[in-house]
């Protein structure tokens, strides 16, 4: 079982040893080699990277990349094994997946994304409308509805819950991940012809609507897939999240 599973960096970083891991520079072109896999050979959007983040790696491996099973995790966020919740980044190294682990689970599930996120108190729509300008929402919704019109009503019961699978993190069947990002792309590259990132503070000139529509495809397809922790390998300010977070509800009321 030939898996292959990028780990998305921009800078030098840990990395394991694993040989199921292939750290890949997202971004590179332009930049300064830093060691790694770039994402900027063969048929690649390496350039776009400012706005598309991650997702020039996902585009990278969709089109040069051959392995049976391929997904993508990020430096600082891995699928791991469920652990105490405070604990210790090198206890979390250590619970990172191994490649025995990734063929025991990808031997029984052609689709593997994080747990669910829970908002508990508001909707993935009110919950992106409270962080981001509205437009990329109303366009993603209209492309959807011009260019797919069959996959609108997984876009309508994906905003309305109050849970997602988040971070852009997945490993698939090649099929499966091939499937996903012809229409993945299509919808982004119509997105980015109808929407101008510039007017916006630098913090916003990115697509966010892009990490919304894994379920809004998997519901659509009914697709079945198994959930897998993941933890974040960097401390976390949870205070400073939750003021961010409230004082966004409170700026929208």
């Amino acid at each position: 079982m030939d898996i292959k599973i990028l780990v998305a960096t921009h800078k030098i970083y840990w990395m394991p040893a694993d040989k199921v891991y292939i750290p890949i520079h997202v971004g590179k072109n332009g930049k300064k080699d830093i060691g790694y896999n770039g994402d900027d050979t063969g048929d690649n959007i390496s350039d776009r990277n400012s706005a598309y983040c991650e997702l020039t790696g996902f585009y990278w491996a969709w089109k040069n990349l051959n392995a049976d099973y391929v997904g993508l995790v990020h430096y600082r966020r891995y699928f791991t094994k469920k652990g105490l919740f405070c604990r210790s980044i090198v206890k979390k190294r250590s619970d990172i997946l191994t490649t025995k682990d990734w063929e025991k689970l990808l031997a029984e599930n052609d689709i593997i994304v994080a747990d669910k996120r829970n908002y508990w108190i508001e909707t993935n729509e009110q919950h992106y409308l409270n962080a981001h300008p509205r437009e990329q929402f109303d366009v993603a919704k209209t492309v959807i509805k011009e260019k797919c019109p069959e996959y609108l009503k997984g876009w309508d019961i994906m905003m309305g819950r109050t849970w997602a699978h988040m971070f852009n993190m997945f490993v698939m069947k090649k099929t499966y991940y091939d499937e996903f990002c012809q229409w993945w792309f299509d919808i982004m590259f119509e997105i980015e012809k109808k929407v101008d990132l510039e007017k916006y503070a630098n913090e916003e000139q990115r697509w966010f609507i892009d990490e919304l529509l894994l379920d809004v495809w998997l519901e659509t397809k009914k697709y079945k897939y198994k959930e897998i922790n993941v933890d974040f390998f960097e401390n976390q300010n949870w205070l400073k999240k939750l003021f961010h977070f409230f004082k966004r509800k409170i700026t929208i009321i």
